[in-house]
């Protein structure tokens, strides 16, 4: 807008020294700069001031003095003299007619008829017709923006367009906003003065009259501004207006700019301001352009993002001399400006000038490297981003200067990933054979130079990496992973075609990076150096795994292994997060070959040597030679290997290939729980490491990741064993092997001696505590003596626990052996790792005295049930890794017979299966046995000392064991209850093993079997359960053993009648007792069963009648029969039959059998009536 071209303006100087009200600085102003001025200066004379201070009143007098001299001051004053009172009634008076009248310029009650011009009505007028004049042709402007309803229009008139009378104007205008502010608002005004010729003069000398007024001002245009400014003719107008305020007030320039992003009005503005912005002191890095175009491209503001790609998309349309093509053009200044001068064929624009050769190749200046990335990033983002399309001139100026070479240096290295992913994500850039060449030979020094550049530039990752990473994602055809890896390296979204990348596609596999050089030049990259998550960028890692991915190595014979080996040796905390997909490529690259033609072309596994070498001192107090990091990746690759080696055996066998498995010796030097346990407490820094290693120990090692094992290691590493650690003084005793071992041979002497060595033992933590775990358990058997305290025992226990949180399987082998009996241990038998996994009944050939020891039986349970598990996964893996050979095999000698091949399958998986059981069940028989009191313990059998006693905790126990067993395997619980056990057993399983209720669902089935002690084992099983858990199930149960009795009856011999009752007729009493209901099925029961016994005794000629009419009348009514004899008769009678049978002890069972139905009669009878 060139409206107010040649017009004197308010100068930065000038406003600063009218915004401070600086009088020496206003003095020094010239006359034109001074006439400016006049109406906020002379209004400052005149009117009373608020501060009241001598300085101000020097002052004052200054500003008299200085608006003495000049003659324009005299009109101004007489502005100042009218009633402006009386002028606002009026002005009202006149917007509420135009109100009234719909907008229309009819009579106006400021200014009457005109009969001249408006230019000559003003020259001619006095000051007040003057203030009427300006003030009436104002107010027809601002009513008419109001009515326009956003729509731009140009005013003319000719009072604001004479320049003869611009000033006079100007000064009625600043006097009639600063005395009727309420009437016209400043903003109102500024808004209003953009629809009239001039009006951004008008609008500087008003908000340089009013300097405070400057932010609200700017703040208002921009609102009320247009989202596109360079679009229509009113945003173009707004825009000027502004830039000439921030002209007048540069200081004010970035906090306007910063109102423009915030509103996202105005784009054109915030862009020329930035071209006007003239810092301080220059920034030799990045220009305020680039930083601020930069920032709203890339920063995280969607809206304004799209907000400055729509004013970029829209500007390209539009002729040169818009605000787009300014920043474009500077912006291309500052490219060439810092391009190698051999590079830079011609400046811009500038077609005299001479063109030199691009033949050279002299490298970016240093200093200039920061500025030409982020040069590159912001032409990646208004290209990618905002649409922009570049010029000719552009484009060939880009690619000179993305194919410099900078110096070797980080920000070198940087800036060469950046040009190699433009060259990626924009190809059209290279349009011309020789710009081809050009980017073909900067790749090949990219190759050359990347090794020089990486140990120069002192970075882990070089763009040596990247290339090789493209160039694999070329060869197997990823060019999503490729667009993915240039976004990320850029540090934007871009939207790239693949069907772009087909050129470049071209001059990588063919030209530069064939697989055969990809896969060599892999092999030679040096590893990263402690390699962790802290490490960004490309590595050389993000290569190897996509070169195993794509099988690369093994199709071109190149082995990957020592590379492998070498980087897994070379990594620390944070945990890499492609370290675990590495691993697991590779292991894929062992076990499963390339092609089938060619079953051989796999990748070498880990030696076992190179494994050994990295755990050693592993647990030891000495420095480990490796990171932790890296011996837990060493264990996840063992065991992840193991586990898809088991997966794999079937195709395996297909291909008549058997890789070598690691060897139980190796897995044995392994301290696996005690990683795993370290690994715990590091869970943020492994990412998912921890929890890949706790599902590999799920599968393969059960017996490692039992949960009681996780509960017991809360109490061995939880909070309260730390602060008893934080108190252990550090200049205390420390006790070596030979002295704990000495205070276990002197027992029971050097008892207090051997638990203050135990004592201070318990305050270390589980790792310092495995030098000591040779002598405690070297000793264990010392402690079976007599007279050894129960403390020693239980701190014993806890040491123990402590240790099997960290060495558990070299714990249990050492335990076992030495709490052999004393005969075996005269024979030098020790047991192995292996032994103990064939055969885990081997834990329970322990001295006997162990049985009765209740703090070494529940170290001896713990190792039970680890080996019941670990046998269950040894027995697993063995059939696995044999199974599909010798089905192979057998599939051969059938040649082709078909289900042959089944049959063994089937076969061995029912024999382990079985072999199992048999294991389980026998553990279990065991167990119980020791749960019997010994001939010894027989006589405390009847006194309340038994629940204090050594067996009655043994037996705890066990049932705490066995529990866990029936829920874990329900299985065994039927198979246990099928084969039996002493009855004696029955009231302490069923009180003492919750999960026993199980056994309600196979009652049916085991009282359906032909053995009569299985169904009198059922019987006396089922009337525990009725009394202990009193269920709806438990009383069906119940019902169907009654009716089992019943039918067994019609269908026995006499003498298994005899066997069969005798001991069943006392579980009706609990049947009873338990289910009411029962009584009267009972009741016919044993009428029944006395009727049948009494008339086999008739037939023998005995009188038994009185029994049968006893028993009937017990049925029918038991109450007069117990209330007739009291409390005491009902006793005796309850003893009589009993007492008749001791003194028919060889009598004939049919008449002990009748003395018993009475006895069971009357027992119910009591126990029935005492319930009540």
């Amino acid at each position: 807008m060139s409206d107010s071209a040649g017009l004197q303006c308010v100068s930065p100087y000038a406003f600063e020294a009218m915004q401070k009200v600086d009088v020496a600085r206003l003095a020094a102003l010239s006359d034109p700069e001074l006439r400016l001025l006049l109406p906020c200066l002379v209004r400052m004379a005149l009117c009373a001031p608020a501060d009241q201070s001598h300085t101000w009143a020097q002052d004052k007098k200054l500003i008299l003095r200085l608006l003495s001299g000049v003659e324009a001051v005299n009109s101004i004053v007489a502005l100042l003299s009218v009633d402006f009172h009386a002028l606002e009634q009026d002005a009202r008076k006149e917007q509420q007619l135009r109100h009234k009248a719909g907008g229309s310029n009819g009579e106006s009650i400021l200014v009457s008829q005109l009969q001249h011009g408006l230019t000559l009505e003003f020259e001619h007028s006095d000051p007040l017709r003057r203030l009427r004049l300006t003030l009436s042709e104002l107010l027809a402007i601002m009513n008419k923006v109001v009515d326009s309803n956003g729509e731009f229009f140009l005013k003319s008139s000719e009072l604001f367009e004479s320049p003869v009378y611009l000033e006079e104007v100007a000064d009625v205008l600043c006097i009639l906003q600063a005395e009727l502010p309420s009437l016209l608002p400043i903003v109102d005004v500024a808004e209003a003065l953009l629809h009239v010729r001039n009006g951004d003069w008008f609008l500087c000398l008003l908000v340089a009259n009013v300097p405070d007024s400057f932010n609200e001002v700017c703040r208002g245009l921009i609102k009320n501004g247009e989202r596109q400014d360079e679009e229509s003719v009113g945003g173009r107008r707004r825009t000027e207006a502004l830039r000439q305020l921030c002209q007048m007030n540069p200081s004010q320039a970035l906090n306007i700019r910063a109102m423009v992003v915030e509103e996202c009005h105005l784009p054109g503005l915030g862009v020329a301001l930035t071209l006007d912005h003239k810092p301080d002191t220059a920034d030799e890095a990045v220009s305020p352009l680039v930083s601020y175009v930069s920032g709203l491209l890339l920063g995280t503001n969607s809206k304004v993002r799209t907000w400055f790609s729509m004013f970029i998309r829209n500007g390209q349309q539009r002729e040169s001399s818009s605000v787009l093509w300014q920043m474009r053009r500077q912006l291309l200044l500052e490219l060439v400006a810092i391009l190698p001068r051999s590079r830079s064929s011609r400046v811009p624009n500038g077609g005299d000038m001479e063109e030199e050769s691009v033949s050279g190749y002299s490298g970016l200046r240093e200093e200039h490297v920061v500025k030409a990335s982020a040069l590159l990033r912001l032409y990646c983002a208004l290209m990618g981003i905002a649409g922009l399309r570049p010029t000719d001139e552009e484009a060939e100026q880009l690619l000179q200067l993305m194919t410099s070479r900078p110096p070797a240096t980080p920000a070198g290295v940087r800036f060469v990933s950046l040009s190699f992913c433009k060259l990626l994500a924009f190809p059209n850039l290279v349009s011309t054979p020789e710009q081809e060449q050009l980017m073909v030979m900067w790749l090949s020094w990219m190759i050359k130079e990347e090794e020089y550049f990486e140990s120069a530039a002192g970075v882990s990752a070089s763009f040596g990496e990247m290339l090789l990473l493209v160039a694999m994602y070329f060869h197997s055809n990823q060019l999503s992973s490729i667009i993915e890896l240039v976004c990320s390296t850029l540090g934007m979204k871009i939207a790239i075609k693949p069907s772009s990348l087909s050129k470049m596609k071209t001059i990588f596999t063919q030209e530069i990076f064939t697989e055969q050089v990809v896969t060599a030049h892999a092999v030679r990259v040096a590893v990263t150096n402690n390699l962790s998550a802290t490490i960004t960028g490309f590595l050389p890692i993000h290569c190897i795994y996509q070169l195993l991915r794509s099988r690369a190595f093994t199709k071109h014979k190149v082995s990957i292994k020592d590379w492998i080996y070498r980087q897994l040796c070379e990594t620390t905390t944070p945990m890499h997060t492609q370290l675990i997909p590495l691993i697991d490529v590779y292991i894929n690259s062992i076990l499963t070959p390339a092609s089938k033609a060619n079953p051989e072309a796999t990748n070498q596994p880990i030696t076992e040597q190179e494994i050994l070498n990295v755990f050693q001192n592993s647990t030891g107090v000495s420095r480990q030679r490796y990171s932790l990091t890296t011996q837990l990746l060493i264990l996840y690759y063992i065991l992840s290997y193991e586990e898809n080696l088991l997966a794999s055996t079937k195709q395996l066998a297909l291909m008549q290939r058997k890789p070598k498995s690691y060897s139980a010796a190796l897995m044995d030097q392994i301290p696996i729980k005690y990683l795993v346990t370290q690994a715990q407490g590091l869970q943020q820094e492994l990412g998912g490491l921890h929890s890949a290693l706790l599902r590999l120990l799920a599968t393969n090692y059960p017996h490692l990741s039992q949960v009681e094992d996780w509960v017991c290691e809360e109490e061995v590493t939880g909070t309260l064993p730390l602060l008893r650690k934080m108190m252990l003084p550090t200049n205390t005793c420390r006790y070596t092997q030979s002295q704990l071992h000495q205070a276990f041979q002197k027992l029971p002497s050097s008892s207090p001696r051997l638990m203050r060595i135990l004592e201070h033992l318990t305050l270390l933590s589980p790792g310092d505590l495995i030098p000591y775990a040779e002598a405690l358990t070297g000793s264990m058997a010392l402690l079976l003596e007599p007279a050894v305290p129960r403390r020693i025992l239980q701190t014993l226990n806890k040491l123990w626990m402590g240790l099997n949180t960290v060495m558990p399987r070299r714990l249990w082998v050492m335990t076992v052996n030495a709490l052999q009996p004393s005969a075996k241990l005269l024979r030098q038998q020790r047991y192995t790792q292996n032994d103990l996994m064939v055969d885990p009944l081997i834990v329970l050939r322990c001295d006997q005295r162990v049985y009765r020891c209740p703090p070494l039986m529940d170290i001896v349970l713990h190792m039970l049930n680890g080996y019941l598990l670990a046998s269950r996964a040894h027995l697993q893996s063995h059939l696995k890794e044999t199974a599909d050979f010798d089905r192979q095999i057998q599939n051969v000698s059938n040649l082709g017979v078909s289900g042959a091949a089944e049959a063994p399958e089937v076969t061995r998986e029912e024999l382990k299966n079985a072999l199992l059981a048999a294991q389980d069940s026998a553990a279990v028989q065991i167990l119980l046995e020791v749960c019997l009191p010994t001939s010894e313990e027989q006589p405390l059998g009847e006194t309340e000392g038994v629940l204090l006693c050594d067996l009655r905790e043994v037996q705890c126990l066990i049932c705490c064991l066995l529990h866990q067993m029936f829920i874990a395997d329900p299985n065994i619980a039927k198979l246990v209850h099928f084969q039996g056990y002493p009855q004696a057993l029955l009231p302490l399983t069923v009180a003492g093993i919750p999960s026993i209720h199980i056994c309600l669902d196979f009652i049916p089935e085991l009282l359906a079997q032909p053995q009569l002690e299985k169904q009198i084992f059922a019987i006396q099983l089922l009337s525990y359960l009725c009394t202990q858990y009193a269920l709806p199930k438990s009383l069906s149960v119940a019902r169907l053993a009654i009716s089992v009795m019943g039918t067994l009856l019609t269908v026995l011999t006499r003498a298994k009648r005899f066997s069969f009752f005798m001991p069943t007729l006392p579980c009706l009493v609990a049947f009873c007792q338990a289910f009411p209901p029962l009584y009267d099925d009972v009741a016919a029961l044993l009428v029944q069963v006395g009727q049948v016994c009494a008339s086999d005794v008739a037939t023998k000629a005995r009188d038994v009648d009185p029994l049968i009419a006893r028993l009937q009348y017990l049925k029918e009514k038991p109450g007069d029969v117990v209330g007739t004899g009291g409390g005491g008769g009902s006793s005796s009678k309850l003893k009589l039959p009993q007492k008749t049978a001791e003194e028919l002890g060889g009598a004939d069972p049919d008449v002990q059998l009748c003395y018993c139905i009475e006895a069971t009669f009357m027992d119910i009878i009591s126990s029935t009536l005492h319930g009540l």
